[in-house]
């Protein structure tokens, strides 16, 4: 990867793996819709800065081979930003530096449990300690 954020997301449906990224792309300055590419596979997102970044949702993915033909490579290549919802499904084809970020349903319906691991060169995942509340 050339020096681009790659994000993995994991959890079951409903349990704000779209939440978690139309955050990160708001919190990066882009406008408009931020659907779900349940369907597309890929979206990208323009930002005010003039960034894009990429969106994958693999639910629908029949077989990995097939992330070619969604220009898979150029997209882990690309350095921009890249979210990977059921990154799972992409088995073999995620780059090695990577942050893995598993979202689980906490004691209420409301709340959420966030794991986020660095894997490989990634930068280290901001931790309890670096969130405000």
């Amino acid at each position: 990867m050339q020096g681009g954020l790659f994000v993995c997301l994991h959890g079951p449906l409903g349990a704000g793996k779209s939440t978690f990224v139309r955050a990160a792309c708001r919190g990066a300055g882009a406008r408009g819709p931020i659907p779900s590419p349940t369907f597309t596979l890929v979206n990208r997102h323009a930002t005010s800065r003039g960034r894009s970044i990429w969106h994958a949702d693999l639910y629908r993915l029949d077989a990995p081979d097939l992330l070619v033909d969604v220009g898979w490579p150029e997209l882990v290549d690309s350095g921009d930003p890249v979210f990977v919802e059921w990154a799972e499904r992409a088995e073999g084809w995620l780059p090695p530096d990577r942050w893995e970020v598993r979202l689980s349903f906490g004691s209420r319906p409301a709340l959420r449990v966030v794991e986020i691991v660095s894997i490989g060169s990634a930068p280290r995942a901001p931790g309890p300690e670096s969130v405000p509340c």
